[in-house]
């Protein structure tokens, strides 16, 4: 089973590294991302799940509604995408599911980042996909935690898929620098050896995000834009060729805890 997840959030990268981009040039690059993102899941008839900020929420009110309508999961990634406190937990939560008239069990926290899995908890949430399993220098080490879901309190766990070997990531920045068909190999891999693979990207990566004054190294804007589009597609196709199924990180999750209860 393959789990395609999305970030979609403010585009602030660019602030990461002293570049220059107002809040109103961050949403208008990931609504551009996004639009091309539905285009190509409804495309190929598949669902997927997005984990979105409040503030990209609150200003894409028709592009949110227009995904969940066409099948997809909102899940939350939290109100702002560089500013947390623990209260957002729950505030976001409550705030997507009043505007959109949906629930919302999911949660993925800004750039992976740790948090009480008892807020969680307590912010009403099933699930917690914001560990990445591996080591990456400056952001975090996660090398000893499973690869598969698992219950953390009254959280589930799901992390985000490595491949078998050295646990490389096999997220957006794998899926941009490694040749397509290396990163296909990996994916047949993970998959074979824990039954799914659940992999994320953010929308901007579907759009033009080369601007000089954005200030962003190289191997971040790598294969984007119209690239970019192009590869998932082909991914896409592939998996599909090769009979891999599809579903939003929330079905696939339930349907693990039934299968897993004693």
């Amino acid at each position: 089973m393959i789990l395609l997840s999305f970030d979609i959030e403010e585009f602030d990268m660019p602030l990461e590294y002293n570049g220059e981009i107002a809040l109103e040039e961050q949403l208008a690059v990931s609504r551009k991302g996004l639009q091309n993102i539905l285009r190509i899941l409804n495309e190929n008839h598949i669902k997927a799940t997005f984990f979105s900020t409040v503030v990209f929420a609150e200003n894409n009110k028709d592009l949110i509604q227009q995904l969940l309508s066409e099948g997809h999961e909102l899940a939350s990634h939290t109100w702002f995408h560089s500013d947390f406190v623990e209260k957002h937990l729950s505030e976001s939560r409550k705030e997507l599911e009043q505007l959109f008239d949906t629930k919302v069990v999911g949660l993925r926290m800004p750039r992976m980042s740790p948090v009480s899995e008892d807020a969680v908890s307590n912010a009403g949430y099933f699930y917690n996909s914001s560990i990445n399993p591996t080591y990456l220098p400056g952001r975090y080490n996660n090398f000893s935690v499973s690869r598969k879901p698992f219950w953390q309190k009254k959280v589930l766990q799901f992390p985000a898929s490595v491949s078998t070997i050295f646990r490389i990531p096999l997220f957006w920045l794998s899926f941009h620098n490694f040749p397509l068909w290396i990163y296909k190999l990996l994916s047949r891999l993970s998959l074979s050896s824990t039954g799914f693979l659940n992999i994320y990207f953010h929308p901007w990566e579907f759009a033009d995000i080369s601007d000089p004054k954005y200030k962003l190294p190289a191997f971040t804007f790598k294969n984007t834009n119209e690239v970019m589009i192009k590869r998932f597609d082909d991914f896409i196709k592939w998996a599909k060729k090769n009979n891999y199924q599809f579903s939003t990180t929330r079905d696939f999750l339930e349907n693990w805890t039934q299968k897993n209860k004693n």
